[in-house]
């Protein structure tokens, strides 16, 4: 069975906003610290943005703080990516991927389940 998979991407313009969407098997979800990669091309998967399984501590990477926001609704298995303010070079494939444990890391290898990439498109 696929254990994650995402939601909510498509084409948006510059300066607006999308929300993408990860539901999880229960178990690629529960205890589990959860978040988003992306991966433009020609470039390296880098980190966007993680949330702990308690939701006491997040982590979000500097190109898209204060634009993208993480959440998690652990009764339905759900973590989201909020996206505000959006710019061209957001454009990419997302991921959504579940640690091992608890605490979020930003090393993608550290991760034990990804789901299959969504596009995420930002037109000018």
């Amino acid at each position: 069975q696929v254990q994650l998979v995402e939601s909510g991407g498509g084409l948006v313009q510059a300066g607006g906003s999308l929300r993408l969407s990860c539901t999880a098997s229960r178990r690629a979800f529960t205890g589990r610290a959860m978040a988003w990669f992306r991966q433009a091309p020609g470039k390296e998967r880098e980190f966007v943005a993680a949330m702990t399984w308690s939701g006491s501590m997040t982590y979000v990477a500097d190109s898209v703080k204060g634009r993208f926001t993480i959440s998690r609704d652990n009764a339905k298995n759900t973590v989201y990516l909020q996206m505000n303010s959006l710019k061209s070079e957001d454009t990419g494939v997302y991921y959504c991927a579940a640690s091992s444990g608890n605490y979020y890391n930003i090393d993608a290898q550290m991760y034990d389940y990804w789901g299959q990439g969504i596009q995420v498109t930002v037109s000018s």
